[in-house]
């Protein structure tokens, strides 16, 4: 049993580190706006059934529980935790904020989701061609595409998504375009490609879309960001269980490392 030893400890080692590596990505981006924590969830392997539970024995009574031996773990999935963020306030003209369910939907490369993709961070920009884009690297544009002319001033959103401004010229304020946020069945199933973005998958569910407000999407909060829902307290206490568990897994395999030793040492007596 010393060998089944070894392997079950090598598959919690390597669980182990790969939970690490999530709660260290978590920790890295305990400041990215928008940036949604996930969770590893473990599950255990095979196991070698030495004695089947209810087997009768001579006398005709029944075994009340059986010999079974597990062969360890292994990662099930991580999860996204969909929380919302804590409200930061700014006061960028085009900052804005989900409270409540939805995501915003901004273009990407073709090969990636269809050409589009879904995120909470509402950290937006004016490109050169005046477009609103999300304020990562590639700056993906929002969808469906608003554009913000030259000179517009007062910058005001609505809870519904409406966006606004005086344009030059004018004194009244004019409506340049609505933000549109969608919702999934299960945003837990979204596929993250970084840059603060998701896309649908088959696990995710079909996007359901509207205007904010709408249904039981949320409304938008503007001149407000949402911070990362990393929580760095939970994930240092889960960084230290998850070392103890390491080290734990680690004396089994010295443990069953020496039994093995005895076994071998067997043919000198």
């Amino acid at each position: 049993m010393a060998i089944a030893a070894l392997h079950s400890a090598a598959t919690g080692l390597s669980a182990l580190s790969s939970a690490i590596d999530v709660t260290a990505n978590n920790l890295a981006n305990a400041n990215t706006v928008g940036f949604k924590s996930s969770r590893v969830n473990f599950q255990d392997l095979l196991y070698l059934q030495k004695a089947q539970p209810g087997v009768e024995n001579a006398n005709g009574d029944q075994r009340p529980a059986g010999i079974q031996v597990g062969l360890g773990t292994r990662i099930s999935n991580t999860q996204a935790d969909f929380t919302t963020g804590s409200p930061q306030k700014t006061n960028a003209d085009f900052d804005v904020m989900v409270s409540g369910d939805g995501l915003f939907k901004v273009s990407i490369l073709p090969d990636q989701g269809d050409g589009v993709g879904y995120t909470r961070a509402g950290n937006f920009f004016r490109n050169g061609e005046g477009d609103l884009v999300l304020g990562n690297a590639d700056g993906p544009r929002l969808e469906p595409a608003i554009n913000i002319p030259e000179g517009v001033n007062k910058i005001e959103i609505s809870p519904d998504g409406i966006i606004s401004g005086v344009t030059p010229g004018t004194n009244t304020p004019t409506e340049l375009g609505q933000i549109q946020l969608a919702s999934f069945v299960n945003p837990a199933g979204l596929e993250s490609i970084g840059g603060n973005i998701f896309i649908e998958t088959t696990g995710s569910g079909q996007p359901i879309e509207g205007t904010p407000g709408e249904g039981t999407l949320g409304t938008i909060l503007h001149k407000y960001l949402e911070s990362s829902n990393v929580d760095p307290v939970i994930e240092l206490v889960t960084l230290i269980k998850t070392q103890r568990a390491g080290e734990m897994n680690s004396q089994t395999i010295q443990a069953a490392d020496e039994a093995l030793q005895v076994i071998g040492n067997l043919r000198r007596f």
